[in-house]
């Protein structure tokens, strides 16, 4: 499966990455498998990093479940790193979807590892 997932309990941040072809069901079972892990906090910060990600198969309809779920809190951040136009548009769909369910931002696209780190509040992490 190419999705994999380190909790770092000391900074409160999920790091998700996925690489190569990803699918709906293999986001699904990515936040199945995070939801029930002991140390996952809903509270805490989320770094997806999709830089290494070739095709994404997910729908619009279906990136729509992937966020409804509310795996993290509303007052957690995710910052979604990727390349490539059709992983930073569905990045920015998962954004837009945000904002207009949460009335802030709460999702944002970076392209850069440091910039999105340091919205998070993690610019000392490597």
């Amino acid at each position: 499966m190419p999705c994999r997932y380190v909790i770092d309990t000391e900074h409160g941040l999920v790091i998700s990455t996925a690489w190569d072809r990803v699918t709906f069901d293999e986001v699904d079972a990515h936040q199945n498998r995070l939801a029930k892990d002991p140390d996952f906090d809903p509270q805490f910060k989320q770094l997806v990093d999709a830089t290494k990600v070739t095709d994404l198969e997910v729908s619009i309809e279906e990136a729509k479940k992937i966020f409804g779920r509310k795996t993290f809190s509303s007052a957690s951040r995710c910052a979604f790193l990727g390349k490539g136009l059709t992983i930073l548009g569905m990045g920015r769909l998962i954004e837009a979807q945000a904002a207009l369910f949460e009335g802030r931002e709460s999702v944002r696209v970076f392209s850069d590892r440091q910039k999105a780190l340091k919205w998070l509040g993690m610019e000392n992490l490597p």
